[in-house]
């Protein structure tokens, strides 16, 4: 799909937020992305942290106005995997509306090609051993989709491919680090599985890799994914009829 239809649900793109302004400004660039992809949709952004506006003051605005009983928007995660702020942020956000939550970017093969991408723009070797540098996350899911995305990532890598998390889960990037130092790699380098510059990105300075690869965005991969994820929630037909809240 090409085109946008003016009546077409409002994609609403969820992101972290985060008070780095390279940040800030790497989710403004995938909206603009998205919007360039999709001439005529109407694309607002949304945080569930440090930004505003809220995601659920986005929800609200975005529904005011549509046709009874259709589906007004799509909450969009900019977020790599599901956990607290998909389930719980995102999820408080539509419920009783009539909107729906898609998928969060990951797990996706695309998100595969981009970190091998920024691997080699690093400068790294085929022989390095690699660290996926993931956020962590207490929830089961959102692990099991980390893990999809190494295991691609070590398929197509010659080199040891192993993972940290940044909090919530073990082993943490220093940790992962020294373990595949430990194992005998010459050099490491970890590549970041994180969507735009910001604090995590920042502390994996001083993990101890040789090498440390940038963010996933920008890049023009991401918004096709984003799109996607809110094609896949259109396609699902009519909401149920609720009761929308006006004031």
């Amino acid at each position: 799909m090409t085109g946008g239809p003016v009546d077409a649900p409002v994609l609403v793109a969820c992101a972290h937020g985060t008070r780095s302004a390279e940040g800030r400004a790497t989710v403004r660039a995938l909206a603009d992305d998205v919007r360039a992809l999709r001439p005529g949709l109407r694309v607002v952004e949304a945080f569930v942290d440090v930004q505003e506006p809220a995601v659920a003051d986005a929800v609200a605005d975005a529904t005011l106005a549509g046709p009874d009983g259709g589906l007004r928007a799509v909450v969009t995660p900019l977020l790599l995997s599901t956990g607290h702020h998909v389930r719980h942020d995102i999820g408080a956000a539509v419920a009783g509306r009539p909107v729906r939550a898609a998928e969060p970017l990951g797990p996706d093969e695309r998100l595969v090609a981009v970190l091998l991408e920024r691997l080699r723009e690093a400068g790294a070797e085929p022989d390095d051993a690699v660290v996926v540098a993931a956020a962590g996350s207490t929830d089961p899911a959102a692990a099991g989709a980390v893990e999809q995305v190494v295991a691609g990532v070590r398929a197509a890598w010659h080199g040891p491919v192993t993972v940290g998390y940044g909090a919530a889960a073990s082993p943490s990037v220093p940790e992962a680090v020294t373990a595949a130092r430990a194992a005998g790699a010459a050099r490491v380098v970890v590549a970041a599985y994180l969507l735009a510059p910001g604090h995590f990105h920042g502390a994996l300075l001083g993990a101890g890799a040789d090498v440390l690869t940038r963010p996933l965005g920008p890049h023009p991969l991401l918004a096709r994914i984003v799109l996607d994820r809110y094609d896949a929630q259109v396609a699902s037909g009519p909401v149920a009829a609720v009761a929308v809240a006006r004031g």
